[in-house]
């Protein structure tokens, strides 16, 4: 299994990271929507870092949007002792019949999220080169190979974007995606990166809780085995505290699993050292349907209003009264 040490971040192995605590982050709270261009503040996000800097180091973020730029500057500004995976928002290039919820796109919308993923990509750039010692690694896209996914983007155009940003970087360079595409149809990307970036959710393929951990493992095995010179990092895994029952059996989404999940997972990440981000820091009010139990908006160590859910005392010793990160 090929090991962090292999790439470097500005001039730093990555196997330096390999033992911290990482988490993904999107700050946005009740009533603030990335697709209405509302965003959280300063001091919202802020609040946020505080919180997550008790015993975070790494954050993952998905865009290089407002949010991402507030993020950089919070921690610059208030020497907060944070890195971050920045991340590029793409839009789909295909239209995808596979996607169960419709995904046909006009020629005209295409092209138009071309030209908006090329701004992506050259914003992740400046971002990087701004924030150089903020910034651990970047990543070039999320979930935009899966067979289900509503913003497709082929494969060739995404060896474009791993080529120009590692030209343009000195950050090591991925792309997050679940762990089924890396051993087929993501191979001919793999050399244009310096790791690979993976998901698991045993929870959305229907396992128990007793066999999560192990369904994990055996996701990551999958993709090391087809690769053993390649760094992988886990980029998402974590548990749903609520679901309606589409897609994660309801029985299945609640507080406990969650806090036996990432604790399996912590454990196991640490034991083969593999860095492994938690999906996610906080409860996101605004994703998926408008089902109050859609599980899409449960996915948080802490709930909505920064409230720590149990898996917070469980994962970190930490007592649940630490909601409050300060002004």
């Amino acid at each position: 299994m090929a090991k962090l040490s292999m790439v470097t971040t500005v001039g730093k192995p990555m196997s330096d990271f390999s033992a911290q605590n990482a988490v993904c982050y999107s700050g946005y709270r009740l009533g603030q929507d990335p697709r209405q261009g509302i965003f959280p503040s300063y001091e919202q996000v802020k609040q946020d870092l505080k919180i997550l800097a008790q015993h975070w180091s790494l954050l993952r973020l998905y865009d290089c949007s407002h949010h991402a730029q507030l993020v950089l500057n919070v921690i610059r500004n208030e020497n907060l002792p944070l890195k971050v995976m920045l991340g590029a928002d793409l839009g789909a290039e295909v239209s995808n019949p596979n996607c169960p919820w419709g995904a046909h796109y006009s020629d005209k919308v295409l092209t138009a999220n071309r030209l908006r993923n090329q701004q992506q990509i050259r914003q992740m750039i400046d971002y990087a080169n701004a924030f150089p010692e903020w910034v651990f690694a970047v990543s070039i896209g999320n979930e935009a190979s899966v067979d289900w996914n509503d913003h497709m983007v082929p494969v060739e155009s995404l060896i474009e974007y791993a080529q120009q940003v590692r030209k343009a970087i000195e950050h090591p360079v991925t792309f997050c995606e679940n762990y089924v595409p890396w051993t087929d149809k993501l191979i001919p990307l793999v050399p244009h990166l310096d790791f690979i970036s993976i998901h698991t959710y045993p929870a959305w393929e229907y396992k128990d809780i007793s066999e999560a951990i192990a369904f994990t493992e055996q996701n990551y095995r999958q993709v090391a085995d087809v690769f053993p010179d390649k760094p992988i990092v886990i980029t998402e895994a974590g548990w749903a505290t609520k679901s309606n029952g589409q897609g994660i059996d309801k029985q299945q989404g609640n507080c406990v699993n969650q806090a036996q999940y990432c604790h399996d997972l912590v454990t196991w990440s640490r034991k083969n050292e593999v860095l492994s981000f938690v999906f996610e820091a906080f409860d996101e009010p605004w994703k998926g349907s408008d089902d109050p139990f859609e599980p899409e908006k449960h996915w948080g160590l802490f709930y909505e209003d920064r409230t720590p859910k149990p898996v917070v005392e469980t994962l970190l010793g930490a007592p649940r009264a630490i909601a409050s990160g300060g002004s």
